[in-house]
């Protein structure tokens, strides 16, 4: 896996071992990018934003987000075989002064109270076996974490069919594979 563009381009991301870790595939990371940057639907930009990655794994999402500029990054991931591989890429690729890595069960809505930032795009990549994700969705929006303007992006497995609150309007889905892509904003 390597990271597709901006300062970064062309580096290699560290893959974890295990068999459990399930990794943005890089035709899926490239999708989420290219609608990122061209929507006419949303108005949202990586360069100078906060960026909240949510399962984040060995990172690929939030590594290729400070690559294109982000302000800063905040990986969250709480699974001890992974931990070691994105500390270890965001070591190696010199990105440890605008990021930071939190330990702990996201789904869990008291350890959202850390965060006293609002973001610009909150990617939530969980476990194909995680059966529904509007929980975290809500408790997202009760902690006001999104910016007016930002987007939730959530990338699924293609046959899980998500019970959205309304609080979110979906702008975007996009199936890539086994992959379901859902770009989210504010009502």
């Amino acid at each position: 896996m390597r990271i597709i563009s901006g300062f970064l381009k062309g580096k290699k991301i560290l893959q974890p071992k295990d068999l459990y870790t399930r990794p943005l595939k890089d035709m899926v990371k490239e999708s989420i990018f290219n609608i990122i940057s061209h929507s006419n639907k949303f108005n949202v930009s990586i360069k100078n934003s906060n960026i909240l990655d949510l399962f984040s794994g060995v990172g690929s999402f939030g590594i290729e987000c400070l690559s294109r500029e982000a302000k800063k990054v905040f990986f969250v991931e709480n699974y001890a075989n992974v931990l070691p591989v994105l500390k270890t890429n965001l070591t190696k690729l010199g990105l440890n002064e605008n990021s930071k890595i939190f330990e702990f069960d996201i789904e869990n809505k008291e350890n959202l109270n850390i965060f006293d930032t609002k973001f610009d795009i909150i990617f939530l990549d969980p476990p194909f076996k995680t059966k529904n994700c509007n929980q975290l969705i809500l408790n997202i929006f009760e902690k006001n974490l999104l910016e007016k303007n930002g987007i939730i992006v959530i990338h699924r497995h293609k046959n899980e069919n998500e019970i959205l609150s309304d609080s979110f309007k979906i702008f975007e889905e996009k199936k890539y594979g086994l992959s379901k892509i859902f770009f989210l904003g504010l009502h």
